[in-house]
């Protein structure tokens, strides 16, 4: 039976690279895939997915008035395969609420796994829109774990800095790099406001 995944984690934490494995253990089977980004907040553009360890993969880019469910309808009539056996969707946490029943509904109707990854949170801690929505409606929720910036523990926040200085205000949607983002712990989050404010 097929299911709704949401795997998330913070910045840094492979979620895209997953992503890539994913679809090709799919594809070295024989059993075709459709990879899914945002064209917001693409980082190899908006018809890729971008590993930050160099891997990319072609995907089929997802705009705000995207219909994903009439989509994959139309990408499995177009295809000369019979079945598509999962749906893989990057930077979910971009997707409209549309777009995230959209899934529910070819898991649902079209008996089509979808995976969906992304982030949680944004740098001041407040969901997504797309990952408040996965977090209701998903079937099995998976944290995809990397370690924070400053010590050894578990990243679970992120922050985001202008010129050296964390920020905590600003667009939620912000594209950046190391250079702007960093994965951190809870203690380390804390401490680098208490410590800018200082």
């Amino acid at each position: 039976m097929a299911q709704l995944y949401y795997k998330y984690g913070t910045m840094n934490s492979g979620k895209s690279f997953e992503i890539i494995k994913v679809a090709h253990n799919y594809e070295e089977q024989g059993k075709p895939v459709l990879i899914y980004s945002p064209s917001v907040g693409a980082r190899g553009g908006e018809d890729r997915v971008g590993s930050r360890v160099g891997f990319e993969r072609a995907a089929i880019p997802v705009h705000e008035d995207t219909d994903l469910f009439e989509n994959v309808k139309s990408q499995i009539e177009a295809s000369a395969h019979d079945n598509i056996y999962c749906v893989l969707v990057d930077e979910a946490q971009f997707l409209k609420k549309h777009q995230i029943i959209g899934l529910t509904r070819i898991v649902d109707e079209l008996n089509i796994p979808v995976m969906a990854f992304g982030l949680k949170n944004d740098f001041q801690n407040r969901l997504f829109e797309g990952s408040y929505n996965l977090l209701v409606q998903a079937d099995k929720i998976e944290e995809i774990k990397t370690i924070c910036w400053y010590c050894d523990r578990k990243a679970t926040m992120v922050i985001r800095f202008r010129d050296g200085q964390p920020m905590n205000e600003g667009a939620q949607i912000q594209i950046g790099g190391n250079e702007d983002y960093k994965p951190v712990c809870r203690r380390c989050y804390n401490e680098a406001f208490r410590t800018a404010q200082a």
